[in-house]
């Protein structure tokens, strides 16, 4: 029972890590920035949604296969996002910066 809530709470914040993601590539202004959003909310997101899934799944070889699926994102998601923005850097795009408000009269 202590087990099912506990699951069940983590993949509530799993999912509400991935849905505030998906709310900073919608609504950040310019690819780093998305970058950051989607990389470090949607990691976050499947760590916990993984970790609700172990604690579903108890002692078996299903945890070893969600582990080692954690495991890759925690190694990949980090190496992707480099990627990503080294080639958005090397292509010319710049990071976004305010603009400076006009003087007030």
């Amino acid at each position: 029972m202590i087990v099912d809530i506990l699951s069940w709470i983590s993949i509530g914040i799993g999912c509400a890590f991935v849905l505030v993601g998906g709310l900073g590539l919608v609504r950040l202004p310019d690819v780093f920035t998305r970058l950051h959003a989607a990389s470090v909310a949607d990691s976050a997101g499947a760590g916990f949604i993984l970790l609700g899934l172990m604690l579903q799944a108890g002692l078996s070889l299903t945890t070893l296969k969600l582990v080692l699926i954690l495991a890759f994102l925690i190694f990949t998601a980090p190496t992707a996002a480099h990627a990503l923005a080294h080639a958005a850097l090397l292509d010319g795009v710049l990071p976004w910066t305010r603009k400076p408000r006009d003087p007030a009269p």
